[in-house]
């Protein structure tokens, strides 16, 4: 094989900082990208394509031992061919915070496509680390259009309060388990540092603006309307009762990110000052 990291979804939130923090410590990352201009750092080796397809994938394996993997698909069906052309090598895969350890049947539809994509990742007889976070800020920049139009952010269960991640966080996370001993087999659940409602976060959004913004609270239906836009319909309503499960029972923050890092979560005010020029 070879001592170099290859990094799929390269120019993905996650993944460009994982490229980025890679080479900060020294490493040379190869990254895997359908963009003929990733935007990465000068001096990334870029090979053009998408992991999904086992030739690409094949080439871009050649003289690599340590595989950043993402998954941008709701479906597993493309797992066991991509497991199997990465092999046994050190493989660390961004999951879901939604895989249930210990059942038979996942009880989200998301957990259950991550779930399988575990599971053949470790049948190829990878070395294997999963990262499970639960939410992303950076999801948040979903409400980046309204908020640039007017001072109204709209959805549903408001209320529902999540431990939000900063994707430097997870990267950071990735990194130590590419580049360090120590992490093979393990299935880190990955969160921020605190628990913040929807409206509490369009407040912190609204602070670093310098302006208020208000939420406006949307019926279920109305808010599944708005998210079939981007979610294929088989999950829509999986979120929707995740959120509404949140209003009642938000889950604690994790310390996995000091435990393995040593260094704390960023909150999500500081996500939002790194990101502000996207809600302007």
């Amino acid at each position: 094989m070879g001592n170099k990291v290859l990094v799929t979804g390269a120019t993905g939130n996650v993944g460009a900082q994982v490229v980025r923090q890679l080479v900060a410590a020294g490493v040379a990352p190869r990254a895997l990208s359908r963009r003929a201009d990733a935007g990465l750092p000068d001096g990334v080796e870029v090979v053009r394509g998408h992991h999904f397809d086992p030739a690409t994938l094949a080439a871009a394996l050649v003289g690599v031992d340590r595989v950043f993997l993402v998954w941008p698909a709701f479906t597993a069906d493309a797992a066991d061919a991509v497991a199997e052309v990465i092999g046994a090598r050190r493989v660390v895969l961004l999951s879901s915070g939604a895989v249930v350890d210990g059942v038979e049947e996942q009880p989200h539809p998301i957990g259950r496509y991550h779930a399988e994509v575990e599971r053949a990742v470790a049948r190829a007889g990878a070395e294997w680390t999963f990262l499970r976070p639960h939410g992303f800020a950076a999801n948040t920049r979903a409400w980046a259009p309204e908020i640039r139009a007017g001072d109204v952010v709209r959805g549903a269960y408001g209320q529902a309060a999540s431990t939000l991640i900063h994707e430097a966080d997870i990267a950071a996370v990735a990194v130590r388990a590419l580049t360090t001993t120590g992490h093979a087999g393990a299935a880190y659940e990955l969160t921020g540092p605190e628990v913040l409602t929807r409206v509490e976060q369009v407040g912190v959004i609204g602070e670093a603006l310098g302006r208020p913004l208000r939420w406006e609270e949307l019926s279920r239906e109305e808010e599944r309307e708005r998210s079939l836009s981007w979610l294929p319909a088989s999950v829509v309503d999986s979120v929707l009762d995740g959120q509404a499960e949140l209003v009642h029972r938000p889950l604690p923050p994790t310390t996995t990110v000091e435990e393995v890092t040593g260094t704390p979560a960023r909150p999500f005010r500081e996500w939002v000052a790194d990101h502000v020029d996207d809600f302007r």
